[in-house]
């Protein structure tokens, strides 16, 4: 997962909460990402479904899905330090997870440049770009703001 410079963060001894974003949450959303060096330019036609790690007022995890019937790409994972290694991650992606099987998601693909290895430890395996389904490739961001250089990876959940 990328770095961050901010260490502004509570520290991980803080009550943590992981709910669903609002409307109103899309900009501080939006300030991480990019501070992190991930995609946002979408954000407003792809509308993924976020949801929030939060230590009192701070934001200190992000997760989305965009979903495509019985598909979802899930995008935009990132846990801020000191949260970083100790499991906000994996509680993430579960999560994540558990949100799409409610919506009927059987497949999800993701694109990573820097968390395979992560990824691989909660299940998921890389595959083809081209063994994506159709409607996740047309994504902006898998067709056009994720590098090709990207690891794409899936997992089919039960």
């Amino acid at each position: 997962m990328p770095q961050d410079s901010n260490d502004s963060a509570a520290a991980p001894t803080s009550k943590l909460l992981i709910r669903p974003a609002s409307a109103a949450d899309l900009g501080a959303i939006i300030a991480l990402l990019a501070r992190e060096g991930l995609p946002t330019g979408d954000l407003a036609t792809s509308r993924p479904q976020f949801l929030l790690a939060c230590a009192g007022a701070d934001l200190v995890g992000v997760g989305g899905l965009e979903l495509y019937s019985s598909a979802a790409l899930l995008r935009s994972l990132l846990v801020v330090r000191p949260w970083r290694n100790g499991g906000l991650g994996h509680r993430l992606v579960k999560a994540l997870e558990r949100q799409a099987r409610s919506a009927g998601v059987r497949e999800l693909v993701l694109l990573t440049q820097t968390a395979s290895e992560f990824f691989s430890q909660l299940g998921y395996q890389v595959i083809e770009r081209v063994q994506a389904p159709a409607a996740v490739q047309n994504s902006a961001e898998f067709a056009a703001l994720c590098p090709a250089s990207a690891t794409c990876m899936a997992k089919t959940l039960r």
